[in-house]
Protein backbone atom coordinates (compact mmCIF):
# COMPACT_ATOMS: atom_id res chain seq x y z
CA UNK A 1 0.00 0.00 0.00
CA UNK A 2 1.23 3.46 -0.84
CA UNK A 3 1.52 6.13 2.03
CA UNK A 4 -0.13 9.37 0.73
CA UNK A 5 -0.09 11.36 3.82
CA UNK A 6 2.28 14.04 2.69
CA UNK A 7 0.33 14.34 -0.66
CA UNK A 8 -2.69 15.83 0.61
CA UNK A 9 -0.95 19.05 2.07
CA UNK A 10 1.21 19.41 -0.85
CA UNK A 11 -2.18 19.55 -3.11
CA UNK A 12 -3.53 21.75 -1.09
CA UNK A 13 -0.90 24.44 -1.16
CA UNK A 14 -0.29 23.95 -5.43
CA UNK A 15 -4.34 24.45 -4.93
CA UNK A 16 -3.65 28.05 -2.80
CA UNK A 17 -0.65 28.86 -5.33
CA UNK A 18 -3.29 28.84 -8.23
CA UNK A 19 -5.99 30.78 -6.49
CA UNK A 20 -3.25 33.02 -5.43
CA UNK A 21 -1.82 33.51 -9.01
CA UNK A 22 -5.05 33.59 -10.86
CA UNK A 23 -6.45 36.43 -8.39
CA UNK A 24 -3.35 38.72 -8.74
CA UNK A 25 -3.10 38.06 -12.86
CA UNK A 26 -6.75 39.21 -12.97
CA UNK A 27 -6.17 42.41 -10.35
CA UNK A 28 -2.66 42.93 -12.35
CA UNK A 29 -4.69 43.09 -15.68
CA UNK A 30 -7.45 45.26 -14.20
CA UNK A 31 -4.28 47.33 -12.72
CA UNK A 32 -3.90 48.63 -16.46
CA UNK A 33 -7.28 50.45 -16.57
CA UNK A 34 -7.69 51.02 -13.02
CA UNK A 35 -4.71 53.60 -11.76
CA UNK A 36 -5.35 52.27 -8.45
CA UNK A 37 -3.97 48.65 -8.76
CA UNK A 38 -0.44 48.20 -9.50
CA UNK A 39 0.39 46.06 -12.38
CA UNK A 40 4.02 44.76 -12.11
CA UNK A 41 3.94 43.56 -8.95
CA UNK A 42 0.37 41.44 -9.21
CA UNK A 43 2.19 40.21 -12.40
CA UNK A 44 4.76 39.79 -10.54
CA UNK A 45 3.28 37.66 -7.61
CA UNK A 46 0.83 35.40 -10.73
CA UNK A 47 3.97 34.33 -11.92
CA UNK A 48 5.69 33.17 -9.10
CA UNK A 49 2.85 31.15 -7.82
CA UNK A 50 2.19 30.08 -10.74
CA UNK A 51 5.52 28.78 -10.61
CA UNK A 52 5.20 27.28 -7.10
CA UNK A 53 2.12 25.96 -8.62
CA UNK A 54 2.56 24.53 -12.14
CA UNK A 55 5.64 24.25 -14.35
CA UNK A 56 2.82 24.24 -17.48
CA UNK A 57 0.52 27.70 -15.60
CA UNK A 58 3.86 29.46 -15.23
CA UNK A 59 4.92 28.58 -18.97
CA UNK A 60 1.66 30.20 -19.85
CA UNK A 61 1.92 33.24 -17.87
CA UNK A 62 5.64 33.88 -18.75
CA UNK A 63 4.50 33.70 -22.54
CA UNK A 64 1.21 35.69 -21.84
CA UNK A 65 1.96 39.16 -24.27
CA UNK A 66 0.56 41.23 -21.31
CA UNK A 67 3.82 39.77 -19.26
CA UNK A 68 6.33 40.15 -21.81
CA UNK A 69 4.98 43.69 -22.26
CA UNK A 70 5.05 45.12 -18.63
CA UNK A 71 7.18 42.35 -16.58
CA UNK A 72 9.78 40.62 -18.52
CA UNK A 73 12.53 43.38 -18.80
CA UNK A 74 12.58 44.37 -15.47
CA UNK A 75 12.77 40.28 -13.98
CA UNK A 76 15.65 39.68 -17.03
CA UNK A 77 17.78 42.75 -16.57
CA UNK A 78 16.43 44.99 -13.79
CA UNK A 79 15.55 47.53 -16.16
CA UNK A 80 12.18 49.15 -17.37
CA UNK A 81 11.44 51.82 -20.09
CA UNK A 82 11.15 55.31 -19.57
CA UNK A 83 6.76 55.09 -20.18
CA UNK A 84 7.33 51.98 -17.80
CA UNK A 85 8.20 53.64 -15.05
CA UNK A 86 6.39 56.93 -15.57
CA UNK A 87 3.38 54.71 -15.29
CA UNK A 88 4.73 52.64 -12.22
CA UNK A 89 6.12 55.79 -10.13
CA UNK A 90 2.53 57.93 -11.04
CA UNK A 91 0.57 55.52 -9.92
CA UNK A 92 2.54 54.90 -6.44
CA UNK A 93 2.46 58.85 -6.47
CA UNK A 94 -1.40 58.78 -6.75
CA UNK A 95 -2.06 56.40 -4.11
CA UNK A 96 0.51 57.57 -1.60
CA UNK A 97 -1.06 61.00 -2.06
CA UNK A 98 -4.50 60.15 -1.67
CA UNK A 99 -2.77 58.11 1.68
CA UNK A 100 -1.54 61.04 2.80
CA UNK A 101 -4.16 63.42 2.11
CA UNK A 102 -6.46 60.69 3.92
CA UNK A 103 -3.67 61.03 7.09
CA UNK A 104 -4.41 64.34 7.46
CA UNK A 105 -8.82 64.35 7.04
CA UNK A 106 -8.17 61.61 9.87
CA UNK A 107 -5.53 63.73 11.86
CA UNK A 108 -3.33 60.71 12.68
CA UNK A 109 0.24 61.25 14.14
CA UNK A 110 2.99 63.54 12.18
CA UNK A 111 5.41 60.37 12.55
CA UNK A 112 2.97 58.29 10.37
CA UNK A 113 2.80 60.53 7.62
CA UNK A 114 7.31 61.11 7.58
CA UNK A 115 6.90 57.26 7.57
CA UNK A 116 4.47 57.66 4.46
CA UNK A 117 6.38 60.19 3.15
CA UNK A 118 10.14 58.71 3.50
CA UNK A 119 9.08 55.61 1.66
CA UNK A 120 7.88 57.39 -1.37
CA UNK A 121 10.96 59.17 -1.79
CA UNK A 122 12.82 55.75 -1.15
CA UNK A 123 10.68 54.50 -4.01
CA UNK A 124 11.21 57.41 -6.10
CA UNK A 125 14.58 57.37 -5.65
CA UNK A 126 15.19 53.52 -6.37
CA UNK A 127 13.36 53.79 -9.64
CA UNK A 128 15.01 56.41 -10.96
CA UNK A 129 18.40 55.82 -9.71
CA UNK A 130 18.85 52.06 -9.62
CA UNK A 131 16.46 50.41 -11.84
CA UNK A 132 18.65 51.12 -15.47
CA UNK A 133 16.09 52.87 -17.92
CA UNK A 134 15.95 51.47 -21.11
CA UNK A 135 15.80 53.64 -24.52
CA UNK A 136 13.61 52.85 -26.96
CA UNK A 137 14.78 53.47 -30.91
CA UNK A 138 12.45 55.18 -32.77
CA UNK A 139 11.44 53.25 -35.67
CA UNK A 140 14.26 52.29 -38.45
CA UNK A 141 13.49 53.77 -41.50
CA UNK A 142 13.29 51.25 -44.37
CA UNK A 143 16.40 53.13 -46.31
CA UNK A 144 19.15 54.27 -44.15
CA UNK A 145 21.61 56.24 -46.25
CA UNK A 146 25.68 55.57 -45.73
CA UNK A 147 26.71 59.61 -45.75
CA UNK A 148 30.23 58.07 -46.05
CA UNK A 149 30.04 56.20 -49.11
CA UNK A 150 26.53 57.90 -50.00
CA UNK A 151 25.55 53.92 -49.84
CA UNK A 152 21.72 52.81 -49.87
CA UNK A 153 21.31 50.56 -47.41
CA UNK A 154 18.14 48.42 -47.24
Amino acid sequence: MKNNRFSYPAKTVKLFYVIIGILSFGLGIAGTILPLIPTTPLILLSAVSFGKSSQRLHAWCVSTKFYRNNVEKFVTKRSMTIKAKVILLSGISLIMGLSFMIMIIFQTPVFVRIILAVIWVCHMMYFGLKIKTIKIKPDVPVKLCNLINDEVLI
